[in-house]
């Protein structure tokens, strides 16, 4: 991309009708993440625990996670269009707040009660979530990054 294809990007993002772009984008490209993580988290559940046990798969699950969040961010950091660092950090604080509110549903749904919600994401009891989340926070600067090394 040359300086004035970057200078068309960084015009095109900047007004109100780029926002709500990439507002959008940023909306579908985290669905793809909870899908996935979602249909992630039921194999792990059907398949892994059975062979290796809760502990073990959850750890396993947790690296496995990290790399689908990677991915995905990385595949489709040009496409969201965030231009700039501010840009991907709200796109990551957007995620990071999707992601939080879609774990407490989900851990309701299954019938935990708030201490165990609280236990998901402490890392003093063997919670993940916390880690899982600082990631998302900055999956997309990440992943562009990751793009700019691969291409």
């Amino acid at each position: 991309m040359d300086h004035r294809q970057v200078e068309q990007q960084l015009r095109v993002v900047s007004g109100k009708a780029g926002r709500r772009r990439l507002g959008r984008r940023a909306g579908a490209v985290w669905l793809s993440i909870a899908l996935a993580e979602t249909v992630h988290g039921m194999l792990r559940g059907w398949w892994l625990v059975p062979q290796i046990g809760e502990p073990a798969a959850r750890r396993v699950g947790f690296v496995v996670g990290c790399l689908l969040v990677l991915g995905i961010a990385t595949l489709s950091s040009r496409w969201l269009g965030a231009s700039t660092a501010a840009q991907r950090w709200r796109v990551g604080a957007l995620w990071c707040g999707l992601m939080a509110g879609f774990e407490l549903l989900i851990g309701q749904l299954r019938g935990l009660d708030a201490a165990q919600l609280a236990a998901e994401f402490d890392p003093r009891q063997g919670g993940l979530m916390l880690f899982g989340l600082l990631l998302m926070l900055a999956a997309p600067t990440l992943g562009a990054w990751l793009r700019s090394r691969l291409t």
